[in-house]
């Protein structure tokens, strides 16, 4: 198995549950350590162009969630980005 079989989804295309998933299966197989190596290298950069795609995606929806702001009293008084210190 490469990056470069054609059964494997480009990572770009996969949902972050997809590619965890994949990268998970392929963590349990590299754990097993019964392939050969070609093959555990072929899985292994697979595994980290998935795991690069799921930082994406996490990155991608961290900067989407946005945190309530609320007064001194307690009253909410709007929203603001996730990464504002406010």
């Amino acid at each position: 198995m490469t990056t470069s079989s054609p059964e494997l989804a480009d990572p770009a295309t996969l949902s972050f549950e997809g590619a965890l998933a994949e990268l998970e299966d392929i963590v349990r197989k590299l754990e097993q350590g019964q392939m050969p190596l070609a093959e555990s290298i072929g899985l292994y950069e697979r595994a980290t162009l998935l795991r690069a795609h799921c930082d994406g995606r996490l990155r991608d929806a961290e900067m989407r969630i946005e945190k309530i702001v609320a007064s001194p009293a307690g009253q909410v008084t709007g929203t603001a980005r996730f990464d504002d210190p406010t």
